[in-house]
């Protein structure tokens, strides 16, 4: 980041012209002044994306010595571009102005010039031997810092065109096409178009996953590892059973490799500058390590040493990688829609060539949408070619587009800035309009050649094969945070919040409406042996029994009295259907098995008895 900073007289400004990086501003910043002040032209660098936290602060404490030399108490910022000839991507520099502004409030009055404009200005300098000072902000990497790689820092210098390509064949530019009916994609092209990973307020999910008691943050660990309470390692533990379980049947091989790497291992120190993520780094000793932030390592080592036949592809192995880590920018990260420490599911798989390729990807692709629509949220599709690539295989693509039925976002690079040629991505996006990547499939043309990873062809010769990266359901704790958002947008709409069945920690409550009716609902609870039922036996009301049922998202609650003793027929509310049903008792376990069917099960995860169970949070 570079600085000019003026002591000023005045300075005042007039916005003239919009450009397609502007950021949306109101009156206030349209025409502007401030007087006796410290102007600062601020210009953001290739480079300034590998910790925006520290470069917000590097920067303010720059501009606090200035200020504490000339006795300023105002500042005015100014974006100017001009300073640099190495500028970062516009949604990046655009998101580092407001964090800059908020930063510098606690100590000076502040105002700025907004971003993505051309402007009129005028400015008065002093004079003074200190009315002219520059200042640069260089983010060289500290001793035991994390590691930015060079595929990372390239995201700053690489060109997309964006693109929606619709079920019927056609390319048509992002902005030019009609998002009528495709509400949700217009909100996910905007993203990845214009905006920023940083999250200006916390979204919604964060207050709803602690009000449920799921997870929290662990304030005595780093940002982004966070604490999963029973209920919340419940419902990440299935949705890790449940995506072993069908990776499984696809005929993934599971594996299980260390979680730390040598930085100075001759092939794996070259791959992590192919992949755009930030590392932890580990001191054992006078050596360092990286702490992986996905399964490729170990995997690509076991297949390393293996001996591989065609009769053996395509080859597929998988692991539930309970711990992955990616040091993730402080502003970014987000309850659980971007962490540091993560669960993802990986699977790579070993192909002979190209057409085996895409038929796999073909596969996987399935597979994802078969995620995405038990998991019941909803998701819009992007896909990132490189374009000499997408120009070879306009009917694949096209092929990609039809399975889902909808228009799909599609990046183009001119050159490959990766090792994959493609891949795609199911997005979710969230209240905020933040896109977060679930499922995701890549075609890596790089790797096993880099890792000496070889088969053996049928007339006997040593040959590379290509491998897929394939995440079917993308990170497990990513789904929580997609399910508890799509569940506040339903909520939004009217619709009560709820989880599905299969996932809920409690799947039927039983609500006694007096102590002479906890024998019955113990009796009843045996019929629904494999589901998670519990008894509120607390000496409360029945109409506070109801309402915390209902703030705990439970899909059925059942009360027991007289009329239930006597009829056999039960009176339960469905939060479904938002009301109270009748039910015979083996109609409603029809019900529940029908609903379940085909999903793991684990017990309950808290006491039979809501008496003896402990509050998590205060």
């Amino acid at each position: 980041m570079r600085l000019l900073v003026l002591h000023s007289d005045f300075i005042t400004f007039e916005v003239t012209k919009k450009t397609k990086f502007a950021e949306d501003i109101t009156e206030t910043l349209r025409k502007n002044n401030m007087d006796e002040c410290l102007t600062v032209f601020a210009s953001v660098e290739q480079g300034d994306e590998a910790d925006v936290d520290r470069l917000v602060s590097e920067a303010a404490a720059a501009i606090r010595d200035i200020a504490a030399q000339t006795h300023v108490d105002r500042v005015f910022l100014y974006p100017y571009v001009h300073l640099t000839s190495s500028p970062a991507e516009p949604s990046f520099a655009r998101s580092v102005f407001p964090l800059l502004e908020t930063e510098l409030s606690q100590d000076f009055t502040v105002k700025r010039a907004p971003f993505g404009y051309y402007k009129a200005f005028t400015v008065s300098c002093k004079g003074h031997p200190l009315s002219e000072l520059s200042r640069e902000i260089h983010l060289t990497p500290k001793k035991d810092e994390e590691v930015v790689s060079e595929a990372l820092a390239s995201e700053g210098r690489i060109t997309s065109s964006w693109y929606v390509l619709t079920p019927e064949g056609d390319l048509v530019d992002a902005r030019e096409f009609d998002y009528r009916g495709h509400e949700n994609l217009r909100a996910f092209v905007r993203h990845e178009t214009e905006g920023s990973r940083v999250a200006d307020r916390e979204p919604p999910h964060v207050d709803i996953m602690k009000k449920l008691e799921l997870v929290d943050y662990e304030p005595g660990s780093d940002s982004g590892n966070l604490r999963w309470y029973p209920k919340g390692a419940m419902i990440k533990r299935l949705l890790e059973q449940n995506i072993s379980s069908v990776t499984h049947d696809y005929g993934g091989m599971e594996v299980e490799t260390p979680i730390m790497y040598d930085f100075e291992h001759p092939k794996l120190s070259r791959y992590l500058h192919r992949f755009p993520a930030r590392q932890y780094t580990v001191l054992s000793g006078d050596k360092k390590f990286f702490l992986r932030f996905a399964a490729c390592f170990g995997q690509y080592l076991i297949k390393h040493d293996m001996t591989i036949s065609y009769r053996n592809l395509p080859l597929r192995l998988y692991e539930l990688t309970h711990y992955s880590f990616r040091r993730e920018q402080g502003g970014e990260l987000s309850g659980l829609r971007r962490l540091r420490a993560f669960t993802m599911p990986d699977m790579h798989t070993l192909v002979k060539d190209m057409d085996s390729a895409k038929e796999e990807f073909l596969n996987q692709y399935r597979l994802s949408m078969d995620w995405m629509a038990a998991l019941g949220v909803s998701y819009e599709a992007g896909i990132r070619f490189v374009r000499s690539f997408y120009e070879e295989n306009r009917d694949f693509a096209r092929q990609l587009v039809q399975m889902l039925g909808r228009p799909v976002l599609v990046e183009m690079w001119d050159e490959r800035p990766f090792y994959f040629v493609m891949k795609f991505e199911f997005n979710f996006v969230d209240a905020l309009g933040k896109a977060s990547a679930l499922s995701t499939v890549q075609i890596d043309i790089e790797n096993t050649e880099r890792f000496d990873i070889s088969y053996t062809t049928e007339s006997g010769e040593r040959a590379y094969p290509l491998m897929l990266h394939a995440s079917i359901s993308g990170a497990v704790d990513r789904n929580v945070f997609a399910l508890l958002e799509q569940a506040h947008m339903d909520a939004m709409r009217g619709k009560k919040p709820m989880l599905p069945l299969w996932l809920s920690p409690t799947q039927v409550r039983l609500l006694p409406v007096s102590d002479e009716f906890l024998p019955l609902c113990e009796e009843l609870a045996v019929s629904f042996s494999g589901f998670r039922v519990d008894v509120d036996d607390r000496s409360e009301s029945l109409g506070k029994k109801i309402r915390e049922a209902e703030k705990e998202w439970v899909p059925y609650i059942v009360v027991v009295g007289e009329r239930e003793r006597d009829t056999g027929e039960l009176a339960v509310r469905v939060r479904e259907v938002g009301g109270q049903v009748p039910y015979r008792l083996e109609a409603l376990v029809a019900e529940l098995a029908d609903k379940v069917a085909g999903h793991p099960f684990r017990p309950l995860p808290l006491p039979f008895a809501l008496s003896r169970r402990p509050k998590f949070r205060g």
